[in-house]
């Protein structure tokens, strides 16, 4: 682990810049009535969980690339994000897949997490594959499936999940699930649609009262005639047949081309359903690209959109889960998620700031051009200073991609794991 005088060493070089530029972003922010201390106090508090998948090299179908120096069990994937959360201090919980992160040691891997300062976020199970040692194939379905031996199979492994995240004191359950057709008259939609709606709420009656069961959802992929939960609607629809605690999960990657995400995000909101986000950029379709990275202002509408929320009393809300889902193609794992996050923080941070009053007046009046102009003069201005400041005072560092390459954590990785480490999960 890094120590905090390693970093304020990895700070000084950069300290006098950052002070330039956050002095200027202070004054003009301070023209317009806000508070930088309050802004970076609310940056500060926002965090992003990493999950266990996300931290080795991913790929396509084609072909995979690995950088070497991959986490290859839970431990290793705990020091991974205890490194990344001492540089950004906005990384302090994990998000885990079962079966490949299956505590041997819960109260060992628990002590590691408090050394870490790290929590467990919430479990992610996985029927959209078929272990070695399970007795049935979700070839065709899983909590769908025609057969009920094979339903109460993916039942019993998300009880599980349950049964796993309680030792290490996790409160969400996430369902992703793969089970779909690919040619039409495959499965009768109504059945199929309640047989996975009576599966979920199984799982639910075995939820402790005081977690929360995330329903994803997604159009295609990996079946591409229809997929049994294909949109917000319907992952809507089975979180009000379930129970309160159950929440719809919005993945960025998880929409057809130039969808209205953050109408979406909006409506979710108004309803009071929405439980949680995966960040990841998308060109096409799940391609998992770094958040951020291809459309910046629609992750700028995104937060817009949460932080009115925020302060609208009218909406009721649970607290939202955030956590980035990505497969590294071609980036150093660590350092995609570093950037990701600092993507995330600087939408969010550009959202704090949008004139919310002018805006409302803009909107009331239907002066289009001027309700836009206020939306892009709030994306326009660099927040980086002030994700930067809110970086610093956790104790983390000013450039955390800058701080992990002088830190050589890639080459450290590789001498103690090895050049073909390949991470678990993958």
């Amino acid at each position: 682990m890094i120590n905090q005088e390693r970093i304020q060493e990895l700070n000084q070089p950069l300290a006098s810049e950052h002070q330039l530029r956050l002095s200027y972003l202070t004054d003009l922010l301070g023209r317009r009535g806000l508070d930088v201390n309050a802004l970076v106090s609310q940056i500060a508090a926002l965090q992003v969980a990493i999950p266990s998948w996300a931290l080795g090299t991913g790929g396509t179908r084609f072909g995979r690339y690995a950088g070497g120096g991959e986490p290859r069990s839970l431990e290793e994937k705990i020091e991974d994000v205890g490194l990344l959360n001492a540089l950004n201090r906005s990384s302090n919980s994990i998000s885990l897949h079962i079966p490949w992160d299956i505590p041997t040691d819960a109260e060992a891997i628990k002590q590691r997490l408090a050394e870490a300062g790290l929590v467990i976020d919430s479990v992610n199970s996985n029927t959209f594959q078929d272990q070695k040692d399970q007795a049935y194939s979700y070839k065709f379905g899983s909590l769908c499936h025609t057969e009920e031996r094979v339903r109460q199979q993916a039942i019993e492994h998300n009880i599980d999940c349950i049964r796993y995240g309680r030792q290490l004191d996790a409160k969400t359950l996430t369902v992703w699930l793969a089970d779909g057709s690919n040619f039409p008259g495959q499965q009768h939609f109504r059945r199929a649609y309640q047989r996975t709606a009576d599966s979920l709420a199984q799982i639910y009656e075995a939820m402790p009262s005081d977690w929360t069961m995330l329903i994803e959802y997604k159009p295609y992929e990996p079946h591409f005639y229809s997929m049994i939960i294909p949109d917000w609607g319907t992952s809507y629809s089975l979180c009000q047949q379930v129970g309160q605690n159950a929440q719809v999960l919005v993945d960025l990657g998880h929409h057809l081309p130039n969808t209205n995400i953050e109408q979406i995000v909006g409506r979710l909101l108004h309803l009071g359903r929405l439980g949680g986000f995966h960040f990841n950029g998308s060109m096409y379709g799940d391609d998992d690209l770094t958040t951020g990275s291809i459309k910046p202002f629609q992750l700028f509408l995104i937060f817009n959109e949460l932080a009115d929320a925020a302060v609208d009393a009218l909406v009721k809300n649970p607290t939202v889960a955030y956590m980035i889902d990505a497969s590294h193609n071609t980036k150093d794992p660590l350092e995609d998620l570093l950037q990701s996050v600092q993507n995330i923080l600087s939408a969010y941070a550009k959202a704090l700031i949008v004139d919310r009053a002018a805006l409302e007046e803009a909107q009331v009046t239907n002066d289009v051009v001027r309700a836009e102009e206020i939306l892009k003069d709030a994306f326009l201005t660099d927040v980086r200073p002030l994700v930067a400041e809110a970086m610093q005072q956790s104790g983390g560092a000013l450039d955390p991609i800058a701080a992990f390459r002088q830190l050589q954590v890639r080459e450290q990785r590789i001498q103690q794991r090895g050049k073909l480490s390949v991470a678990t999960g993958l």
